[in-house]
């Protein structure tokens, strides 16, 4: 199972409308390196949700309900798509501010390449990120 982040403007859609919903298609996703990512979910594979905009913080986790797959709304075979589901909220949401001041995040692609909406989320980053969320 693989770890991953997915960007999201919280006006748009946010954690809260996953958990209202119940299931939502992850969708927008245009950039080649963040397609290249969103092609790589598997069912099964957790996503921290992150908050873009005022906000600038991991709300919460969601799960892949299947692989990535084509866009069936596109013309453009290369766009994909992938079903989430909420799992849960994080016990207190993580900021941006609060992951750049923690070494253990240097050279992540959030500080490297901060536009990027999809990218890989380590084991040691995934798992630093639920311990921060635990704090007070």
């Amino acid at each position: 199972m693989a770890h991953w982040l997915l960007k999201t403007e919280p006006e748009s859609y946010s954690f809260a409308d996953l958990e209202v919903d119940g299931k939502a298609v992850w969708d927008g996703v245009t950039n080649a390196l963040a397609l290249k990512n969103l092609r790589l979910i598997k069912k099964g594979d957790t996503a921290f949700i992150y908050h873009t905009g005022g906000e600038r913080q991991i709300a919460g986790i969601a799960t892949a309900l299947c692989d990535a797959y084509a866009d069936p709304r596109q013309k453009d075979t290369k766009l994909a798509v992938v079903d989430l589901a909420p799992y849960r909220r994080l016990t207190r949401p993580v900021t941006l501010s609060e992951i750049k001041s923690d070494r253990a995040f240097a050279g992540w692609d959030l500080l490297r390449l901060s536009r990027l909406s999809v990218m890989a989320v380590s084991p040691l980053h995934w798992q630093r990120i639920l311990q921060i969320s635990r704090s007070a």
